[in-house]
């Protein structure tokens, strides 16, 4: 299955770890019958690929994440 879409994300759209899941609603995926659910590390390196579809999530330009002070 391959999709290689591109999906912007806000960094309210990561959860507490700093990641999204895929499949995800965000890609208008049908999430239950697409692939196994992976964890996407965006945070760490401002973007994320699904290695089973190819899609990317990243960070809209001048989002960031962090609770670091």
């Amino acid at each position: 299955m391959t999709t290689s879409s591109h999906i912007e994300l806000l960094a309210k759209d990561l959860n507490a770890l700093g990641g999204v899941y895929c499949p995800s609603a965000k890609a208008h995926m049908d999430i239950y019958s697409s692939h196994p659910r992976v964890f996407l590390d965006v945070a760490r390196t401002g973007q994320g690929k699904c290695p089973y579809c190819g899609t990317v999530y990243a960070l809209k330009a001048g989002e960031h994440f962090g609770a670091h002070h």
